[in-house]
């Protein structure tokens, strides 16, 4: 579990996976969670490599995961009552 930890901490990621949780729960549909955490996942990424970083692949999913894990939250539990 630490190094899940450790891991999650290295260049934010944790913000990207939290980023994607609350695209995916706020969206109203899987198709526009998926449209969404790809859209932001690909901005957040690109303005890392134009301020001199790099991209990165594993922030980028980690988003576009969250955006998905959070469907499905807010898919079953807050917008299908």
């Amino acid at each position: 579990m630490k190094k899940l930890i450790e891991w999650l901490g290295m260049s934010n990621r944790w913000k990207h996976l939290i980023g994607g949780l609350i695209i995916g729960i706020f969206a109203f549909g899987w198709f526009t969670a998926m449209y969404a955490g790809v859209l932001t996942a690909g901005a957040l990424e690109y303005k890392d490599k134009v301020h001199g970083g790099r991209w990165d692949w594993i922030d980028f999913g980690l988003t576009v995961a969250g955006a998905m894990i959070g469907q499905l939250i807010g898919g079953t539990l807050i917008w299908n009552n």
